[in-house]
């Protein structure tokens, strides 16, 4: 799909994150962002001032949800798809965040973006494989499939781009652990892993990473954070536990 038609107003929603904080133009149709992103910017231990980089940024959720929560950062976010890289500039404008958006692949960014340094990256990766079966939708079949590399390609790129002592966090699916930690393999220490389970109970299906570059600190394996009350979905609407309805509708950080 193009850039003129993904950003045609009729195809496009726009949707309220964090309570209404951030309101984010997205696709009708394609990649749309959900919970994955504003958990990933409540767990990203940016202060003011520090400088973050949103890797495969999309829209801007994540981006945005960060600068919500944490005032006076030098934001930048890069972004394969011409459409959502545009997508995310005009989200940031409607927000009032300062964003630099930098079109370009996360295996051969731009050099404006190779040439600086960050406190921070945050990323939520393609969660599906490579040899998985594509989305009808090419947009979304990018945003969603791995290419060459995978996850361990991303967790590489993340940590070229930061200072030493800079921290890494992602968000991705439970089975992928053994790839991040090898790809983190003498690059980074100081590992925490938050499981996010479904429902109490129930085994988590996804995690959030956070690690240090060239840090010697030991792993560490926080309790699951539980998305949803009650042992099964039982009305319309959001079901969320208090714990997560005080992340997604309030901006509390995660911290652990």
């Amino acid at each position: 799909m193009s850039a003129t038609g993904l950003l045609g107003d009729a195809r496009l929603s726009r949707d309220a994150l964090l309570g209404g904080r951030v309101l984010l133009h997205q696709p009708l149709e394609g990649y749309r962002a959900a919970t994955d992103p504003v958990l990933l910017a409540a767990a990203c231990p940016a202060r003011p001032g520090d400088k973050v980089l949103d890797l495969g940024c999309g829209a801007g959720a994540a981006a945005l949800c960060l600068a919500s929560r944490v005032a006076g950062l030098d934001l930048h976010g890069l972004e394969a798809q011409p459409a959502y890289a545009a997508l995310a500039r005009r989200n940031a404008a409607d927000n009032g965040a300062a964003l630099t958006v930098h079109d370009g692949d996360v295996d051969a960014p731009p050099a404006a973006l190779r040439a600086r340094v960050f406190d921070h990256a945050i990323m939520n990766p393609p969660y599906f494989a490579e040899v998985d079966a594509p989305s009808p939708d090419p947009a979304r079949d990018v945003a969603r499939r791995e290419r060459t590399g995978g996850v361990g390609l991303w967790v590489a790129v993340g940590l070229r781009r930061l200072r030493q002592g800079g921290w890494l966090t992602l968000i991705h699916r439970v089975e992928r652990l053994p790839d991040i930690l090898a790809a983190a393999e003498g690059k980074a220490g100081g590992v925490a892993v938050l499981p996010l389970a479904p429902r109490a109970g129930r085994a988590a299906t996804r995690m959030i990473v956070k690690m240090r570059k060239d840090s010697r600190a030991p792993f560490r394996l926080a309790p699951p954070l539980v998305l949803h009350a009650g042992p099964t979905h039982i009305r319309d609407g959001d079901d969320f536990s208090p714990e997560a309805a005080a992340v997604l509708r309030d901006g509390a950080a995660l911290d652990f």
